[in-house]
């Protein structure tokens, strides 16, 4: 009988930004493979009824407020979650915010600052308790940080989420090496282009639809094309070798010749 690497019963996972997007897809998925899922978000009503859609299928789902922005948000969180269910043994580190195009020199303050606590200090601030919990716990635990195509090619009138993904990638490769002898393995997940309500109106239109054209794989990513990566970097199915990796889904746009 062929084994099932990707099996996560007895598993906790923590996913943040889980209230939409991608976050829905990685906690409908992790908890199909058996783990008990904990989503996070900032909108608890949304929360609410994507949990109740995971436990209909037989599958053990709560929710948790964090606010990846506010340390002590993330705290609260944090204890709670320990407080109630105990060790959390994958997380993933998925909240994120994309910013309208602009020009890097009309670029203000507050566009930047809001691009770059979510997407970099969050993912920083929520990965750091994460892994405070799992050396504390004495837990060999799964980070994946979901990174982005824009973190290792540059994308035009988008620098703060450039800088923002790119900062995810270092901070993923940094962690990787502090955290091995603690048996927590950190990757890095970087999708290329998926459809979500953030984007759909734009690729549905003409325009949208000749720029996917330009993809080398002649489409969008579907949101299926991102489980069994997912579930590889989640799970010990790599053997627990599997750290400091940067894993990319994209249709090929990130190797494409310039």
């Amino acid at each position: 009988m062929a084994r099932d690497y990707f099996q996560l019963q007895g598993k906790t996972a923590l996913i943040t930004g889980a209230s939409s997007g991608l976050g829905v897809h990685f906690a409908r998925v992790l908890a199909e493979a058996g783990a008990t899922v904990i989503l996070a978000a900032r909108r608890a009503d949304k929360l609410a009824t994507e949990v109740a859609a995971i436990q209909a299928t037989g599958a053990r789902a709560s929710a948790v407020a964090m606010d990846v922005t506010a340390p002590a948000s993330v705290d609260r969180a944090f204890a709670e979650i320990t407080g109630s269910i105990g060790n959390i043994d994958i997380l993933v580190n998925n909240a994120g915010v994309a910013d309208d195009p602009i020009r890097f020199l009309d670029t203000g303050e507050e566009e930047w600052q809001r691009v770059i606590d979510t997407n970099l200090n969050g993912a920083w601030r929520v990965a750091r308790a994460a892994a405070r919990h799992m050396a504390t716990t004495g837990t060999a635990g799964s980070i994946v940080n979901i990174g982005s195509i824009y973190g290792l090619r540059t994308g035009a009138m988008k620098v703060a989420y450039n800088v923002s993904k790119a900062g995810v990638v270092q901070l993923t490769k940094a962690m990787a090496i502090e955290l091995c002898r603690q048996q927590i393995r950190v990757n890095a997940l970087c999708p290329g282009w998926f459809l979500t309500d953030i984007n759909r109106e734009y690729f549905e239109s003409e325009r949208g639809e000749r720029y996917i054209k330009t993809i080398p794989a002649r489409r969008m990513g579907a949101m299926e094309d991102l489980t069994a990566p997912l579930l590889l970097l989640a799970s010990n199915a790599a053997g627990g070798y599997m750290t400091g990796t940067v894993l990319t889904v994209d249709g090929g746009i990130a190797e494409a010749p310039i």
